[in-house]
């Protein structure tokens, strides 16, 4: 029988130092929360952790106040033709590559300012600057028939 209570003693003192030590040891480890408030804090900061580094937005440019004088053809082409013209973007043809001019010089003036006033392939309408006037357009078509004859 001296067995039996020495192993019943061991378990016991075996049980009381595992409750000291988790009676010491849980409080350490968990996060407490005093409020509600403070609990859905955390979920907002959780909330700001995970933000896009960045975000893209677009808006709508404005356009530039105009003097009123209109524009003439070399203006025209410089300030918006010239975007495409000048570097071939978009299949756009060269200014000074009167071969890939040629077939479109040879369709007619008319046929080229119906081009350029209502926009052919990836060219928009008036080279995407809607605020020209058909003879702002027509002006800076006349410019670029100088340069590409």
């Amino acid at each position: 029988m001296a067995d039996k209570h020495s192993s019943t003693g061991i378990m016991w003192a075996t049980i009381i130092v595992a409750i000291v030590l988790i009676a010491i040891i849980y409080p350490l480890t968990v996060k407490h929360s005093t409020s509600a408030a403070d609990a859905a804090g955390g979920n907002d900061a959780a909330e700001v952790r995970i933000q896009p580094v960045a975000k893209f937005e677009l808006a709508k440019a404005e356009a530039p106040a105009t003097s009123g004088a209109p524009k003439d053809g070399p203006t025209v082409f410089n300030s918006v033709c010239g975007a495409c013209h000048n570097t071939g973007a978009a299949g756009a043809p060269k200014i000074d590559d009167k071969a890939a001019w040629a077939p479109r010089v040879a369709q007619g003036k008319e046929a080229l300012y119906k081009s350029a006033l209502g926009g052919k392939n990836a060219m928009p309408a008036k080279g995407g600057a809607p605020s020209l006037s058909d003879d702002e357009v027509k002006g800076a078509v006349d410019y670029v028939l100088s340069k590409v004859k």
